[in-house]
């Protein structure tokens, strides 16, 4: 059985192009972050809280002139459009040996981008990744098998079924 603590977070950060976290937990999961990458949109928002990061990832298309040129030296582009900066980051990540990352800034401002984020998860966890959605109102998790999610008292829980035959 697998046991998943959502409030034991992971260290490395992917902070998405969506709204900016206000909550305590996503703020929290990025102050202490070891590893922050950006998709290239949220750079723009991102740079200016003064937070730390360590790379900027994506196709470019959306970051200010003034961030690439100041920030060209921590840049990666990926100029492959079959899959969205968020899925650049995450697999950039992958091929470093991460396995265990936190997404933030992934919902928000467009419905479209919120649910292929969302679903992008599954396709993580398919390739043995293991990625969590933080939001201001709650947390996406991928699990399969017979897994165990650690709550607390009175939290709400919301399942998203694909392919379940039991659930207790």
């Amino acid at each position: 059985m697998k046991t998943i603590n959502p409030y034991k977070y992971p260290t490395t950060v992917v902070v998405g192009n969506g709204e900016f976290p206000q909550a305590s937990l996503p703020l929290e999961i990025i102050d202490n972050a070891q590893t922050i990458v950006v998709c290239d949109g949220a750079a723009n928002h991102y740079i200016p809280t003064g937070r730390k990061f360590d790379i900027i990832i994506g196709d470019g298309d959306s970051m200010l002139p003034e961030i690439r040129k100041e920030y060209a030296s921590r840049i990666i582009i990926s100029s492959c459009q079959e899959t969205n900066d968020q899925t650049k980051a995450v697999q950039h990540l992958a091929s470093q040996g991460v396995k265990d990352i936190a997404i933030v800034g992934a919902t928000g401002k467009r419905d479209d981008h919120t649910l292929g984020n969302i679903s992008l998860l599954i396709e993580y966890f398919k390739q043995g990744i293991t990625a969590r959605i933080y939001t201001d109102h709650g947390i996406f998790i991928p699990a399969q098998g017979n897994t165990t999610i650690q709550t607390r008292i009175g939290q709400q829980i919301s399942i998203f079924n694909f392919g379940c035959t039991e659930l207790s």
